[in-house]
């Protein structure tokens, strides 16, 4: 079975001004997103398996080369996180099915030179239904800076029998990063941090 895809969406953000302040640099916020058919819509399957493995290379690769064409380079995504949204006669069980698998994920992490997990997020809902990407730093799950979410949504998607698949990414993290991150917070406690077993 081959991945049946109604069209692509592509979300692109650029932030000049941040909180009354200018950017050193823009700051980009992107996704893609495909519209999908959901092969298990309107019936319960017990073995999801089959379409995992055809759909989710498919779709991983296909989703990954547009996403490195938007950003540039595979560089140029330092925060990174994936979605997706079912549609009313699907189950979030199929939501999680093609993007909870190294076979789909792998490509992306892989492209951009990756080391942490890809943060993520699993919805049901109709058309238009809010999409939100959960982004986090791709080598790095402790970067507050780099914890951030791209939120849009489709007009007519996803149908009832379609599933919204999503990547997303950032160039940085958020310009003005003043609020440290988790290992200060840690040092702060008294956590020794050259000791693992201490935290």
């Amino acid at each position: 079975m081959s991945v049946e895809i109604r069209k692509f969406v592509t979300f692109d953000e650029e932030i000049l001004v941040e909180g009354f302040k200018p950017v050193k640099t823009p700051w980009r916020l992107f996704a893609v997103a495909a519209v999908i058919t959901n092969p298990w819509a309107g019936r319960y399957v017990e073995d999801l398996k089959p379409e995992i493995m055809s759909i989710g290379p498919e779709l991983g690769e296909i989703m990954t080369k547009r996403m490195i064409a938007l950003a540039g380079s595979g560089d140029a995504i330092e925060a990174y996180g994936k979605a997706a949204v079912v549609g009313l006669n699907g189950e979030i069980e199929h939501a999680s099915a093609l993007i909870h698998t190294l076979r789909f994920g792998n490509f992306y992490r892989e492209a951009v030179g990756a080391s942490s997990y890809l943060s993520f997020s699993n919805t049901r809902g109709g058309a238009n239904a809010p999409i939100s990407i959960p982004l986090m730093d791709k080598h790095d799950a402790g970067k507050r800076s780099h914890y951030l979410t791209i939120q849009f949504s489709i007009a007519d998607a996803p149908r009832d029998d379609e599933l919204v698949i999503v990547l997303g990414g950032a160039n940085g993290g958020r310009p003005h990063h003043r609020i440290g991150d988790r290992y200060q917070d840690l040092k702060d406690l008294g956590h020794d941090l050259d000791n693992p077993a201490a935290i």
